[in-house]
């Protein structure tokens, strides 16, 4: 539970680095207790980052929604409600439940596959570089899917997903340069995770107070 609420996380650490920029200062003022949400399951959460790839947060869902009402099982005591898909499952048995190109689904299988058999192991305790490597070396996975999985499953306080297009949407309503988002964010270091906590946010909130520019 400390991991899934990121309770570790240093606030304090976080809003004095963050503050340094002025386009990050006013966000962090109003948001300084952001925290980085954790995963219950690397599995699912690998899954759940592969179905997100290149579609919207509402098309995600209801991929994942679809994906769990027909592989899903049961929640033990009687509760009416379905647990996510074993690995196992959605390689031997998604045909019907994945929506898409037949590339793309057949990755999600074969990652799926891999996570079932062991070859990919994704779990709180494993070494960043050599889980983002044993990441993208599989079928459908690119640096954007591997960083949300380090920043998600390791908890990791500093993963920029630079390509992230509504991480970009938000920096850009904060007058943030994203054509230099890197170079920017290299003084966000070591809590780049958290910036982009902000700026995920900033992409909704700006649009409707105006923009902070």
């Amino acid at each position: 539970m400390r991991r899934l609420f990121d309770l570790d996380a240093d606030p304090v650490a976080v809003s004095a680095t963050l503050r340094r920029d002025p386009a990050l200062a006013p966000l962090v003022d109003a948001v300084p207790g952001m925290r980085v949400p954790g995963a219950v399951d690397g599995h699912e959460l690998v899954v759940r980052a592969m179905l997100g790839q290149q579609i919207t947060v509402a098309a995600a869902r209801t991929a994942a929604s679809r994906l769990v009402a027909e592989l899903g099982e049961p929640v033990p005591g009687g509760e009416p409600a379905l647990l996510f898909p074993t690995a196992a499952a959605i390689a031997e048995r998604a045909h019907g439940a994945l929506r898409g190109p037949r590339r793309r689904v057949e990755a999600i299988r074969a990652v799926a596959a891999a996570l079932a058999s062991g070859e990919l192991d994704v779990h709180a305790g494993r070494d960043p570089d050599s889980l983002r490597a044993d990441l993208l070396a599989q079928p459908g996975i690119g640096p954007w899917t591997a960083d949300y999985v380090l920043m998600r499953v390791l908890g990791h306080p500093d993963v920029l997903l630079e390509g992230d297009l509504v991480l970009r949407r938000g920096a850009e309503a904060v007058g943030i340069d994203i054509d230099r988002l890197a170079d920017r964010a290299a003084a966000w270091r070591p809590w780049r995770s958290y910036a982009g906590m902000h700026l995920w946010r900033a992409a909704t909130t700006t649009h409707h107070q105006g923009g902070t520019r």
